[in-house]
């Protein structure tokens, strides 16, 4: 089976760079190419390296995906792992290559069936373990490394890689072992097949119904490989390309997307990585095609069952598979169009540009179709028809419910959002992010996750939030949606603010505003604008604050948002009142009064009446006041209930009810110190001694770290307890290492240790006081 070849001497791998040197050339990459990079190369540190220096411009800022395969990576490390290979004997090699094939680039979990089938010898497996390559286990072979097992595959001749995968596909005859079956009966084919096509196209959609999409995409593009007529070809490979967006494989969903001319897959990819104006022109393109208009790509892979790809052996592939549909099927859901629109409504809302959701809803109601609830929510929104945009938004947020689509629910958490309805918001995120982890559509959960920050904002868990807004960041990076990892930075950027972390606040604002307004992403460039403006506020530079606000309202599409300048309208007040400039701030409140009015939030109610008192004189704000705390009861946003506390507080004392001021004070003062809002603690304890009523520290649980720590500086610490460098915790977080630096020197300070040693310690006492 395998053709006897002289080995060259051994060559050993390069030594690996200087751990600064390597760290360093990554790090000069954005986080999203970074984080990619590193995934692709398996961690190695020599791969990263050679890797950085062989991009290119186009690909080192992320304007072209990173290279599907390893050779174009790290080709000198992957010939010094092929050199090593080849040294070591024929029956050695044979085995390695049946390892390798069994588990690259599809894990198949067949190898001692094999060997059994074949009757193979597996002593020759010790000379490969004696090199220090791989290992025999009860499940198999281990390699050494990710590079080890690529280089033994590739290493083999092409005749000898099909002998091996058909070996594997004999034995593999298991109940749900079809389509790894599929897999190797592709893998060991001599040529172009219709046949075999319309079999890998089969088992692709069985492994895309299991959730099973990196293998769904293997064979998708397998199948197109192996398919004999353009038009099959390009439908496969779409297909391919969605599984491969779905699974979380971004890069190489961008290459295969370049190969099909798609509109659908292309807006789709734009809005998550690219510009979203022209993700939006995409979309709506997709839209309205005409089913059958000439250049139109195939549109669908649904596959035929096995008998039906035996029946159209030697004919054209789209015989087997259906071609006869519009683009936008190659979304493979349900209702394309519908599909198509929601994203599209994605598009307008990232740009901030509301117009597009207005011609978006003309469009669909000039082909027939209904549109999502919130492309007609945000369409009456815009044109001032607020009692229509509550009942559309009201009947899209009310599809919360679990196991649903999850760009359905994301849609639906969006609309909650806008209603001012925290608990549906937060309930449908929730949900979306779960179904799509059980779908396998990983690059969902990360979307969802970044309109669950709103929620978690007001509702008084900025350090939770915190927490699984950082995990999400990763998320989004990884599996190349750079655009969700922009919000995701503008969305830490307000919760550093909450909790009064102005370094890391005004890195994140500043990351998330420099790549927004690069692509037109006015969302997020807004919410990080909003984010500092919050934190001028909550330090008490009220001009500031107010002048960042007045601005936000001045941004048109691309760099800013209604959406979000609504949102902030009762800090604009807030900060206009204490400059003595509210003449603006008294049209913006009429217009939040209407909006809140027509879709009966308690919450955006309370904070109308908030607002109302800041602008009324002396004793008339007192009954707003109350009328706004009545409101709050009602409501969830508990963080801006402690905020109206703190200032009702500070009017009564103004106003001399001393006894009142200091219950209200002290009710602020202890939310505050539960969210982690230092700022906001600061200005209740301000207003207490100016009552002459100094406040107590809070009392803190000495093993309790989680009270003594931000959010930020308990991730921090736990890294560099386990052994992380400050360059590895910046790396991972997307922040600077300075600003790791200054975490954790605060880390110490507020614990009270002098080394990591210590900190280990702490951490150790601190989670087994948990587990207790």
């Amino acid at each position: 089976m395998v053709t006897p070849v002289n080995p060259p001497p051994l060559a050993p791998t390069s030594p690996p760079p200087p751990t600064d040197a390597w760290q360093g050339l990554v790090s000069a990459l954005p986080e999203g190419v970074r984080v990619r990079l590193l995934h692709a190369v398996h961690g190695d540190p020599r791969a990263a390296a050679e890797a950085v220096r062989l991009l290119g411009d186009r690909r080192s800022t992320g304007l072209d995906p990173l290279p599907a395969e390893p050779a174009a990576l790290a080709p000198s490390l992957l010939r010094a792992h092929r050199a090593q290979i080849r040294a070591l004997p024929d029956d050695t090699r044979l085995l390695l290559l049946l390892a390798a094939a069994d588990q690259y680039p599809v894990a198949t979990h067949a190898f001692l069936r094999a060997v059994a089938a074949a009757r193979l010898d597996t002593r020759p497996l010790e000379a490969a373990e004696t090199a220090g390559l791989a290992h025999a286990s009860a499940d198999g072979v281990v390699f050494r490394d990710a590079w080890t097992r690529i280089a033994a595959y590739e290493t083999g001749s092409p005749a000898d890689r099909r002998d091996v995968h058909r070996l594997l596909a004999r034995v593999l005859r298991a109940e749900g072992e079809t389509p790894l079956r599929s897999w190797h009966r592709g893998a060991g084919a001599l040529g172009p097949s219709s046949r075999l096509a319309g079999e890998l196209a089969t088992a692709a959609a069985k492994a895309r119904d299991e959730g099973r999409l990196p293998l769904a995409r293997a064979l998708a593009e397998r199948a197109a490989a192996l398919c004999p007529d353009r038009a099959g070809q390009t439908l496969l490979l779409t297909r391919a390309a969605v599984y491969a967006w779905q699974s979380g494989a971004g890069d190489r969903a961008r290459t295969l997307t370049a190969r099909t001319e798609d509109d659908a897959l292309t807006g789709v990819l734009a809005l998550r990585a690219g510009n979203a104006a022209e993700a939006f022109d995409a979309l709506l393109t997709a839209v309205v095609r005409e089913p059958g208009e000439e250049g139109d790509a195939p549109s669908e892979v649904d596959g035929a069952t096995p008998e039906a790809a035996s029946a159209f052996d030697g004919r054209n592939v789209s015989a087997t598979l259906d071609t006869s549909r519009p683009t936008l099927t190659t979304l493979d859901v349900p209702d394309p169009a519908l599909h198509l629109l929601a994203r599209a409504t994605e598009a307008a809302i990232y740009t901030g540009d509301l117009r597009r959701c207005r011609e978006a809803d003309r469009v669909a109601r000039r082909l027939g179709i209904e549109p999502p609830g919130t492309l007609g929510g945000l369409a009456a929104a815009f044109e001032g028809r607020y009692e229509d945009a509550r009942d559309l938004l009201g009947a899209t947020a009310g599809r919360c419910g679990p196991g649903g689509d999850p760009t359905l629910l994301i849609h639906a958490g969006i609309a909650a959002l806008m209603l001012g309805d925290h608990t549906r918001a937060t309930a449908a995120t929730v949900r979306a992010a779960a179904s799509a982890r059980v779908r396998g559509v990983t690059v969902a959960a990360a979307q969802a996750m970044e309109f669950r920050a709103y929620a978690d904002f007001w509702t008084g868990r900025p350090r939770a939030g915190e927490a699984a807004a950082a995990d999400a960041l990763w998320q989004a990076y990884a599996t190349g949606q750079d655009n969700g990892a922009c919000h995701l930075q503008a969305a830490l950027a307000m919760f550093a603010a909450l909790t009064g972390d102005a370094d890391v606040c005004r890195e994140r604002a500043a990351t998330a505003r420099s790549y927004a307004l690069a692509r037109g992403l006015g969302l997020p460039a807004a919410l990080a604008q909003w984010a500092l403006a919050y934190l001028d506020l909550s330090s008490g530079r009220f001009a500031a604050a107010a002048a960042r606000l007045r601005a936000l309202a001045g941004f048109g599409p691309g760099h800013g948002h209604r959406a979000i300048r609504h949102l902030a309208t009762p800090h604009y007040v807030e900060a206009a009142v204490r400059t003595d400039d509210t003449r603006v701030a008294r049209v913006a409140h009429a217009d939040y009064h209407r909006w809140a009015s027509a879709v009966r939030s308690p919450d955006d109610l309370a904070l109308s009446a908030r607002c109302r008192a800041l602008l009324a004189p002396g004793a008339e704000a007192v009954d707003h006041y109350r009328t706004a705390l009545d409101l709050h009861a009602r409501g969830t946003r508990d963080f801006e209930r402690a905020r109206t506390e703190l200032l009702f507080g500070s009017a009564l004392r103004r106003l001399r009810h001393r006894t009142e001021a200091r219950d209200r004070l002290h009710s602020a003062l202890e939310a505050f110190e539960h969210f982690g809002a230092p700022h906001g603690a600061a200005q209740a304890r301000a207003e207490l001694r100016a009552l002459g009523t100094p406040a107590t520290p809070a009392a803190t649980a000495p093993d309790d770290l989680t009270t003594r720590l931000t959010a930020q500086q308990l991730m921090v610490a736990r890294m560099a307890a386990d052994g992380a460098t400050n360059r590895e915790i910046a790396t991972r977080l997307a922040l600077s290492p300075r600003t790791i630096d200054h975490h954790l020197r605060g880390v110490f300070t507020r614990l009270g240790i002098r080394s990591r040693i210590e900190l280990v310690r702490l951490l150790a006492e601190g989670e087994g006081a948990e587990m207790r």
